[in-house]
């Protein structure tokens, strides 16, 4: 099955005039076609294009997500906020992460490397922005009664160990999301992926100031 478009009709000469029209176009997309995974709206534009276009319109939220034991679900994570067009990622560790989970997101979405967790939560400070912990643990304020802020850091655990004392410390929440089934936990790409679409529900459809 073809996936995106094909060239721009016509040759050379019609190609050199849409990019004149409108420079957001990529020529070498123009005369190839365009099978990106992207919106309709972004077709043969460049990639720097599409970046400034994204960046004039990316919510307040930030996603932080350890990663001190190669956390396999990073790249979803990357795809996701990119969908729910956050401002930022932010990956807390050393450890390298798979991009391939990202399916090329993070050509479109910023990506902050943070070597230690105070690194960050010195960045988060500096922007004032209040740090909202994902995680299952008692005590946990369920993500579905709490009133999300607008501009916060959104902070997930690596697969398993969950996150780490000096995350849970610097949290001014930690949020649970309700289960009812048997397993314990559902993944960290999923988790992020249902605290963004809270966020998104709370803050792009009015119900929450």
């Amino acid at each position: 099955m073809s996936v995106g478009v094909g060239p721009w009709p016509g040759g050379p000469e019609e190609w050199a005039a849409a990019v004149a029209r409108d420079p957001r176009l990529d020529p070498e997309l123009l005369e190839a076609g365009d099978s990106r995974n992207v919106i309709d709206m972004y077709r043969y534009w460049s990639m720097d294009a599409i970046v400034e276009d994204l960046d004039t319109r990316r919510h307040p939220f930030h996603i932080a997500i350890e990663n001190f034991e190669h956390d396999m679900n990073i790249g979803s994570v990357v795809r996701t906020a990119n969908a729910f067009m956050a401002a930022e990622v932010h990956i807390v560790g050393k450890r390298r992460w798979n991009r391939r989970g990202a399916m090329v997101t993070d050509r479109y979405q910023h990506i902050r490397q943070h070597e230690t967790m105070p690194e960050l939560l010195a960045w988060a400070a500096t922007e004032s922005l209040p740090v909202i912990g994902i995680d299952n643990l008692p005590g946990s304020v369920p993500l579905e009664t709490y009133a999300l802020p607008k501009a916060c850091v959104l902070v997930f655990g690596q697969e398993g160990p969950g996150l780490s004392g000096e995350a849970r410390d610097a949290c001014q929440a930690i949020l649970t999301i309700e289960q009812y089934g048997s397993t314990r936990s559902i993944n960290a790409g999923a988790a992020a992926a249902i605290a963004m679409h809270a966020w998104i529900r709370q803050h792009c459809f009015g119900q929450v100031p």
